[in-house]
């Protein structure tokens, strides 16, 4: 079966978690920005994690349905409706045949995941169904949405028809993913980081005010990376860097000393100096910015990083085992 895009908004694309195991070949990793919430999307409405989903930037995405099929979506302060009722992030809801899903523009952060049951059925390209805009593959034909775009959908799991009998004649399930997970725009102005291989290549004066002051995004940003403005960031010396590996959440600082926080479409090597990086649980937040939002950074330390996104991953496992004994 299909949906039909009857309006597809700003920058909407198939994305998945991304393609792993292809850096070295120069790929960028992908997938949505914030593969966490598409990932309890996913596991709201019966799929597999890695399932296909909808990224919508700013909104406007209009979608109708030729089947009856189990949608959630996760992201920004988005409004979403189902047949005229409002369906709230993070909860499974029933989309029948010939209705439309309308989602409009958010009134805090920049994007939001929607999983539809059975995902979308787009070919696979390196092990992955994401769309990468800046190469033209992937997704459907490499490209963002188009108003008229018809996604052929997978077939509802065992899973998902467990949950549709569970919430029975209501439009939507009464439980929801946790409200960290499912609505992360930035509700206070701090990126928490682990410094960079070239921290003690800048000036004192510049570490400070990374550490103390405020930066405004700006309009060029993109899935690529947040371009940031503030205090110049100056280096110790002008003295040209080997390019290195990057990763989504690596802020650089080029040489007009105003940094970048690459996001998931990043290259695969850079060459400016790398003051630090975003830790990965943060990265929904950084996924959420928009121009003109301030943001500040905050120093961790790695082993707190690490055990963070260690934490995050045993409470997902639980998460996924609380919906399958719930839905049983």
């Amino acid at each position: 079966m299909t949906a039909t895009v009857l309006r597809s908004g700003f920058l909407s694309s198939v994305q998945d978690l991304g393609r792993t195991g292809h850096r070295a070949s120069g790929v960028s990793l992908g997938g949505a920005l914030d593969p966490h919430a598409l990932a309890v999307a996913n596991l709201l409405v019966g799929n597999k994690v890695p399932a296909a989903g909808i990224e919508a930037t700013l909104g406007e995405l209009r979608i109708r349905f030729e089947d009856e099929r189990l949608v959630a979506w996760a992201g920004g302060d988005f409004i979403v409706r189902v047949g005229g009722a409002e369906i709230a992030a993070g909860h499974a809801a029933v989309v029948r045949n010939g209705e439309e899903l309308r989602m409009t523009a958010p009134h805090r952060g920049a994007r939001a995941w929607l999983a539809i049951s059975g995902g979308i059925d787009v070919p696979m390209v390196l092990g992955s169904r994401a769309t990468d805009l800046r190469t033209n593959f992937g997704g459907l034909d490499g490209r963002a949405l188009r108003d008229g775009d018809v996604l052929a959908l997978g077939d509802r799991t065992a899973a998902t028809d467990r949950i549709m009998r569970k919430i029975g004649a209501a439009r939507s399930a009464s439980w929801r993913g946790p409200t960290e997970w499912i609505s992360p725009a930035p509700r206070h102005p701090f990126l928490r980081i682990v410094r960079g291989v070239d921290w003690s290549c800048f000036a004192e004066t510049a570490l400070n005010a990374f550490a103390k002051e405020a930066f405004l995004v700006t309009a060029e940003s993109d899935r690529m990376g947040v371009r940031l403005t503030g205090a110049p960031l100056v280096r110790l010396s002008d003295e040209d860097l080997v390019s290195e590996a990057v990763t989504p959440g690596t802020i650089q600082v080029p040489p007009s000393g105003q940094p970048i926080l690459l996001l998931g479409d990043c290259q695969t090597i850079g060459g400016y100096p790398k003051i630090a990086h975003v830790i990965t649980v943060d990265l929904p937040s950084a996924a959420q910015l928009s121009p003109g939002d301030e943001v500040r950074f905050a120093e961790v330390a790695l082993a707190e990083a690490q055990r963070l996104l260690l934490e995050r991953g045993r409470d997902l496992e639980r998460f996924k085992i609380g919906l399958e004994l719930h839905a049983s």
